[in-house]
């Protein structure tokens, strides 16, 4: 049987692969691009293809600078990368557009018999409108990115008891602590949390990322927060690429009762549940109760909120679990990658009803994965409120 480390090992040499399949692509199609525009000489072309070359291999060079300590050189380097990563995905999705506009016209010229050549786009222009769409979006949406918004959420349930009121849950996911996401934005993030005034706060996994050996001060940060019914986290598969030792120790450290396939009572009054994201069950090669067994382990007449880091409802759980917590997506954090993780998981951002008796939350996030950037998905920290209504009015 393989070990956890050789799990790991196998999961990110495979995601290496595809991910350098794709960007390296990416980063060739800017180059001819380049090329067909501007047609720079042999010096120019040769410095233009070692900087794209550069750029793609800079989320490695990151990596190898923060495994050797070098954490000043190494969050340099991943501004520096990100920041490309995000123009490039920029400019290619627009140019990409253009293209298909360039396409349909000469499909219509072919079939129609005509010479639509007038409406192409001179291969200058071609270029210059996604350069510009790329930088100018990029700035935007690095400040977008600190925005930090409250979504509110108000759930009339009979779950509650009537002397209690309202129980007040704090939802935080995929924070992605690590070279980019760091003290000043983590200290926003909890004055928005404790702006709330939480009985509750939960994280829907993805609170670490990367080397999290040399992150101090982040875990005090938030042990800080101290609900009165506590705090419940669950793996995401960046917990798994960290390290799910260190990462679940970190998470520990902050205050949080890790749930691995199992829940526990808030308060005496709501029921928790948690599940391990499936790189987590994958890496420790743990086969898990059935997540309808462990749900209806609880008794229903409290409130049962399941956390999930995936926005995916196993279908036999409605009816078992009241609401389900989820993020993972970011909602593409850049549009329109929103259209490539709404073909993984077609289920839309924020509350939807589920059936009569149950709901999912599915969570913008509140940090950053990768470029420091969001486009049309701004962070948040989402505020639950459930309210005691008689029958559920």
């Amino acid at each position: 049987m393989k070990s956890a480390a050789t799990y790991r090992g196998v999961i990110m040499s495979l995601f290496l692969l595809t991910f350098f399949l794709i960007y390296g692509g990416t980063h060739l199609y800017f180059f001819l691009k380049v090329k067909a525009a501007l047609s720079p000489g042999i010096l120019s072309s040769l410095f233009l293809a070692l900087f794209l070359l550069l750029m793609v291999f800079t989320p490695v060079l990151v990596r190898m600078l923060e495994n050797q300590g070098l954490e000043a050189f190494a969050r340099i380097a991943a501004y520096a990368g990100y920041l490309w990563m995000g123009f490039i995905f920029l400019f290619f999705s627009a140019s990409l557009i253009i293209d298909i506009y360039h396409g349909l016209l000469h499909g219509a010229g072919f079939f129609f018999h005509r010479d639509f050549s007038t409406l192409l786009l001179a291969s200058r222009t071609a270029l210059i409108l996604p350069l510009v769409w790329g930088l100018t979006t990029s700035l935007y949406g690095y400040f977008e990115a600190r925005d930090i918004r409250t979504e509110r959420v108000v759930i009339n349930t009979p779950k509650v008891p009537r002397e209690v009121g309202k129980l007040t849950i704090v939802q935080i996911s995929d924070v992605h602590l690590g070279l980019i996401v760091r003290n000043a934005r983590l200290k926003r993030i909890v004055a928005e949390i404790n702006g709330a005034s939480p009985d509750l706060l939960v994280s829907t996994g993805d609170l670490v990322d990367g080397q999290i050996n040399r992150m101090t001060g982040l875990a005090e940060l938030l042990q800080d927060i101290r609900p009165r019914f506590g705090k419940f986290a669950v793996t995401g598969n960046h917990e798994t690429y960290a390290g799910l030792d260190q990462a679940i120790d970190f998470t520990e450290r902050a205050g949080f009762k890790v749930l691995r396939n199992e829940g526990s009572i808030a308060g005496g009054l709501v029921n928790v549940v948690g599940v391990d994201d499936p790189t987590t069950e994958r890496a420790t090669h743990s086969r898990p109760a059935p997540e309808k067994a462990i749900l209806s382990s609880f008794p229903s007449d409290r409130f049962t909120l399941l956390l999930k880091h995936r926005p995916v409802v196993d279908r036999e759980s409605p009816g078992l679990f009241d609401l389900q917590l989820s993020g993972h997506v970011h909602k593409g954090q850049i549009f329109p990658f929103n259209l490539v993780t709404h073909l993984f998981y077609p289920v839309k951002t924020g509350f939807s009803l589920i059936s009569q008796n149950a709901a999912l939350y599915v969570s913008r996030g509140t940090g950053t994965w990768g470029p420091p950037i969001r486009f049309l998905a701004p962070p948040e920290v989402t505020v639950i409120e459930l309210i005691h209504a008689d029958n559920g009015k």
